[in-house]
């Protein structure tokens, strides 16, 4: 017999989908449910690997990862069946089922879609009939209603499985009531069937302020609110995508040292850099003036979905000759994955990888190692943290001084690794804990829904 389903969708990209769907996990797995995290389609540089029973890695988006986590279950492929990662506006690489699948484009995309939606409705059926239930989240908006003839993350999973549905909004943005009337009345009447109620996210204030306006709203639609989510200061997920990179600064006080983060373009997995920025002596801020890197303690080169085009980025922009006399002065740089790559003397691509067959170009030269793109993608778990994701396979010494260079995302989550860099590069020694500040990250998300979500009527609609 199948499990229970939830459709966690939202009125915009951004409102709070994760952090309800993540949350969802965490309520339902404390009352015994075995719970699994869904995404159909995720459209994210920001992605994790998992390892599946028979030692096969594969690819899913962090945010499926964070909510596997939160759940107390193994994450797995089947949680995010299809990835699509930017390469450029009009291109994305596609991941299916955990493995590279070519490209996708936006004039291929409808005659595309027919597979990419069996694939991912094959996923949830699979999941179902092994979890007791699976909270799915929606992607974009299910009002999108030029895509609606062939969407398989919203209302067209929802279709498919019978799946109630809520829609959340981030109210902290504005007009949430109009947002939340007209993304029901541009719904057919099948799909306006599904959709249950609403979720405020982001709310500040006295909210019995708000509770007319509720009122109204079911009045109007015949469909309640099901709790107001508040803004909280200390709750922050790993991301999907590069939306909020503003927001992820630190208090600065004095002796803080500045850390100086690249916002690439095609910045994948940023979230490397989420451990320092829980260290009290260290500020993290996303910069793109080469000005910025002045006065920073600490410069680090994050990954990129196209290095090739980041680093023509980087030179058009300055930022190169910034990062150099920054070295040169004897101060750290720390390159992570096709950041490691750009502080390296060579970056070749014979196949073609990132676009341009035979395409070779210099790099920074602060590191003494060439890269060489290849078609097979590596994708390996470490232990006690950390996992690569990438084409280039590096020859030569990721190590120059103070320059350091590492294909390995998230090796910064471990706590020794941190404070054994921290104390080499900048002299100063940890004062934070990754996986504990995770952990009370998840269970702060898992009591804000038990107090402000009416989850006994959530859950009562999965049944």
């Amino acid at each position: 017999m199948s499990g229970g389903a939830l459709l966690v969708a939202g009125m915009t990209s951004d409102a709070g989908k994760s952090v309800v769907t993540t949350g969802l996990c965490r309520a339902f797995a404390r009352r015994g449910i075995r719970v699994a995290p869904y995404k159909a389609q995720n459209m994210s540089n920001n992605s994790m690997v998992v390892v599946d029973k028979t030692g096969e890695a594969g690819e899913i988006g962090r945010a499926q990862w964070v909510q596997a986590i939160a759940a107390g279950a193994e994450p797995e492929v089947a949680m995010n069946p299809v990835l699509l990662k930017p390469g450029s506006d009009r291109r994305s690489h596609a991941v299916l089922m955990g493995q590279p699948d070519g490209e996708v484009s936006a004039r291929n995309w409808h005659d595309g879609r027919a597979r990419l939606a069996a694939t991912a409705f094959e996923a949830f059926d699979d999941l179902r009939e092994r979890y007791d239930l699976v909270v799915a989240e929606g992607a974009g908006s299910p009002a999108e209603i030029n895509l609606r003839a062939t969407d398989y993350v919203n209302m067209g999973l929802a279709r498919h499985g019978d799946v109630a549905t809520v829609v959340v909004g981030d109210i902290d943005r504005g007009g949430w009531f109009a947002s939340a009337y007209g993304t029901l009345m541009l719904l057919d009447a099948a799909d306006q069937a599904l959709v249950k109620g609403y979720v405020v996210n982001k709310f500040r204030g006295d909210v019995d302020l708000l509770r007319p306006g509720l009122a109204d709203l079911e009045q109007r639609t015949g469909r309640p609110t099901y709790g107001v989510l508040p803004w909280h200061p200390d709750l922050w997920l790993d991301s999907e995508d590069a939306l909020d990179l503003a927001g992820r600064r630190a208090e600065v006080g004095a002796g803080v040292r500045k850390v100086a983060v690249v916002r690439l373009p095609r910045i994948s997995n940023f979230t490397d850099v989420d451990a320092l920025g829980l260290e009290p002596a260290l500020d993290v801020e996303f910069v793109s003036d080469p000005a910025r890197l002045a006065d920073a303690d600490l410069v680090v080169l994050p990954g990129s979905r196209a290095t090739l085009a980041d680093l023509a980025w980087l030179r058009e922009r300055g930022l190169d000759a910034a990062i150099v006399r920054h070295a040169e002065a004897g101060r750290p740089v720390l390159g992570i994955c096709g950041g490691c790559q750009m502080l390296g003397r060579r970056i070749e691509d014979p196949d073609g990888i990132e676009g341009v067959a035979g395409a070779a170009v210099d790099g920074l030269g602060l590191l003494d190692l060439t890269t060489r793109f290849g078609a097979r993608k590596r994708l390996v778990l470490h232990e006690p943290a950390g996992y690569e994701i990438h084409h280039g396979r590096i020859t030569g010494s990721p190590v120059n001084g103070t320059v350091t260079g590492t294909m390995v995302h998230g090796s910064l989550e471990d706590d020794a690794t941190r404070a054994g860099y921290l104390a080499e590069s900048l002299g100063i020694d940890s004062a934070a804990s990754f996986p504990a500040a995770r952990a009370a990250r998840l269970d702060l998300l898992g009591d804000l829904v038990e107090e402000h979500l009416d989850v006994d009527a959530l859950l009562e609609l999965t049944r």
